[in-house]
């Protein structure tokens, strides 16, 4: 085969000297177009291998040969495009011409019993000419359908037929189908608010990625049905959604919903860990920004930094219509986190897919691609980790509804199916409950970070701030310093693989997790970093907990870089509307260090709640106040993330007997019979601290332990100073 016609190696010279810039082309001989097809007839995809070994045979550069083979498989699978369409074209005029027959037909119906022409025909021969018309339309649409996914177009029918929707696709949802699913009670999504696959497929031909056409239409079909789910799941109460008589909450009901959905025999093979959770609220941001917010992987991972440790955007199957999002589809992957070593995070790949169903009414979709995958999309090589099918997502995610005053409501969906095998039985009640990867979790989390977006926006000075902050600018300033601090100290306190630490001590006697890092980003200071963490029970509710660790008075109790010493918030930013979410500068009264300041971010929501705080230089800080990006401001975040144990009033979380210490070290005997009947708390409790200013620097023991130390003698202050040194 010739790579390009051209004339002789003088003319090619020739060439070169008039336009230096046009590539010399070359010419194969008879002998290596005759090998190079017999070794793609044996083997139409040679390995790096085979390609070596016949450029040294055939004397061409291996470079040559690779294109050779690119160039004959395109040729090659255009031959048998033709010919397909020309077959697909043949099929589809005859089925034409079959139509049109029948219509002639009719016209020259004669009445048996009067031999004249019919008036009215039978209801048994209308019924028959449905019937037939119907198949005809089928067989149509189907041929149709195959040949646009060759000719990347939708084929406009011919003649007089009207076009209809495309024929459903027995695809599951992330390994449940859902077939056959008909309109549920209330305004959800029509037939003509649903994209068809001619309104996506359209963009998709100018994506490049390791997704296939044929692969497209499956991914659009299940794309579809995974919305019309998710609204019937966000409109239907009862009986799709029943009360939970202990805590009122709302839950699915597996036999209306097997009934609605059709999916009874998948329902049988439910794993025993299901988690189906619904909740709404109203939030301070309208529909329009919230969804550029979902479709935007960075904004994404910013909002929910608490509840996702990574995630990014493998493709863009569709871009949307021009100027909105209605339409995107995209395939991503995520990792989801509790904030605790204890609890492994879950891994994610899944659809997010968006749509407008009516003016100020928008639908964003999650669901797992799984089945999608097995058909040949291959994204597990795309993954590094061996935990991908940690969770299975069904249609999960959020329909918003513009209200007034910049405000929307939303109802949020969460339907999962996890395998939860890395969670320590301290947390596994929270799990259960659904209240650590459930609806509930995240809409708390968008409620409070809405908030302080619209705290980011404004201009004036509330009466509740303290201190001098120049102008709003050194607002801004100060509160994207605070959230950076807050995110570094999430991605690190998790069990997740974001920041590659090196784990030292993974569960030594004291429950304590070691790791180490070598820092070099910036924002971050230039070394050898430690982190340790370790969680532990109190009796004692989240809220008592949170006003503890933000009492200023108390703080002597536990926080070594106070040296002892109490101290005084010097400048406070409101960022929300529970007076907990805040931002403070605070000062250590009597320090030696008069210069250095701690920054301290605290926050709190139904899920939760979070006090992180880090020392920073003082010039660093007149810095940000003067409104200068702060993103090379170094920052070693600590703190404490608090959640609820999960339990009711009905008894114990873990029913532990005395004494008893389980494979990870923590000693769980400490829920004796006092503490039976009281909700209590989960808190996680870690410290950074730079070993090193030397990224090459090695290690010593005397290091590990002194972190090792420092985190166990913070936890017995903390308990000493809340009076529960037995637990």
């Amino acid at each position: 085969m010739e790579v390009s016609g051209g004339g002789s190696g003088e003319d090619q010279d020739g060439a070169d000297q008039q336009h230096p810039r046009k590539k010399r082309y070359h010419r194969h001989t008879a002998r290596q177009i005759q090998e190079l097809e017999a070794m793609f007839k044996e083997c139409p995809h040679p390995d790096e291998k085979q390609r070596l070994q016949l450029s040294k045979d055939l004397g061409l550069e291996p470079r040559q040969v690779k294109f050779w083979f690119q160039n004959r498989r395109t040729q090659m699978k255009a031959q048998h495009e033709r010919a397909d369409n020309s077959v697909l074209r043949s099929e589809n005029e005859k089925i034409r011409c079959e139509n049109i027959a029948i219509r002639e037909a009719l016209k020259n119906v004669i009445c048996p019993n009067c031999g004249g022409p019919s008036g009215e025909m039978s209801f048994d021969g209308q019924q028959q000419l449905r019937l037939e018309n119907a198949r005809l339309k089928e067989e149509l649409d189907r041929l149709s359908s195959i040949a646009a996914k060759y000719i990347g177009r939708p084929i406009l029918p011919l003649g007089p037929l009207q076009s209809i929707p495309m024929p459903s696709v027995d695809l599951s949802m992330g390994g449940y189908g859902m077939p056959n699913a008909g309109p549920g009670p209330g305004p959800g999504p029509s037939s003509s608010d649903i994209h068809s696959f001619s309104d996506i497929a359209p963009s998709m031909q100018t994506t490049a990625g390791s997704v296939t056409e044929l692969e497209k239409s499956l991914i659009v079909e299940l794309a579809m049905n995974a919305m019309e789910e998710l609204v019937r799941l966000a409109e239907t109460d009862e009986p799709l959604w029943v009360k939970n008589v202990n805590d009122s909450k709302e839950v699915l009901s597996l036999e209306a919903y097997a009934k609605i959905f059709h999916r009874a025999a998948e329902i049988k093979s439910y794993s025993d860990r299901k988690e189906a959770t619904r909740d709404s609220g109203l939030v301070i941001i309208n529909g329009n920004a919230l969804v550029d917010i979902f479709m935007d992987v960075n904004k994404w991972i910013e909002m929910f930094s608490t509840m996702v440790s990574k995630a990014r955007t493998m493709e863009v199957l569709a871009s949307g219509m021009p100027g909105t999002k209605h339409g995107s589809l995209q395939l991503m992957c995520a990792e989801l986190q509790v904030l605790s070593p204890l609890v492994s995070t879950r891994e994610i790949y899944f659809l997010r897919y968006c749509q407008q169903h009516a003016e100020g009414v928008w639908a964003v979709v999650d669901v797992s691609v799984d089945n999608v995958r097995e058909m040949s999309l291959n994204i597990n090589q795309q993954s590094s980790s061996p935990s991908l099918l940690r969770c299975r997502r069904l249609p999960s995610g959020c329909v918003i509804q513009d209200m007034p005053n910049g405000y929307s409501k939303v109802t949020w969906v969460e339907h999962v199916e996890p395998e939860d095998r890395g969670v320590h039985r301290m947390y596994r009640h929270l799990l259960n409950s659904g209240m650590a990867f459930g609806a509930g979790r995240w809409l708390a989390t968008l409620l409070r970070m809405c908030e302080r977006l619209a705290s980011l926006m404004v201009t004036n000075i509330s009466a509740r701030e303290l201190g001098v902050i120049p102008s709003p600018e050194g607002r801004r300033s100060m509160m994207k310093l605070a959230q950076r601090m807050m995110s570094s100290f999430c991605g690190n306190v998790s069990a997740s693989s974001t920041h590659r630490w090196t784990t030292l001590s993974g569960s030594n006697e004291d429950g304590v997790r070691v790791t180490t890092r070598k820092s070099t980003d910036p924002g971050q200071p230039s070394g050898v970093v430690l982190c340790a963490a370790t969680s532990l029970w109190l009796p004692i509710p989240p809220n008592r907990v949170f006003d503890f660790f933000r009492d200023e008075q108390m703080r002597a109790e536990w926080d070594v870089l106070s040296s002892g010493n109490t101290v005084q918030e010097v400048a406070h930013i409101a960022n929300g509307a529970h007076p907990g979410n805040c931002i403070s500068l605070l000062r250590a009264c009597n320090a030696s260090q008069n210069n250095m300041l701690i920054l301290q971010e605290s926050c709190t929501d139904a899920s939760g709640s979070l006090v992180v705080y880090a020392p920073v230089d003082v010039s660093a800080i007149n810095t940000a106040m003067s409104g200068e990006d702060p993103s090379y401001i170094a920052l070693l975040p600590s703190g404490f993330a608090i959640l609820p144990d999960g339990s009711d009033n009905k008894g114990l979380l873990l029913q532990a007997s005395t004494s008893e210490v389980n494979s990870s070290g923590f000693d769980m005997s400490t829920r004796n019979a006092n503490h039976q009947h009281v909700g209590g708390s989960l808190i996680t409790v870690a410290f950074q601290i730079l070993v090193s200013n030397l990224p090459s620097a090695k290690l010593n023991l005397e290091s590990v332990t002194t972190v090792n130390n420092l985190i166990c003698n913070t936890v017995q202050q903390i308990k000493a100073a809340l009076h529960c040194s037995d637990a």
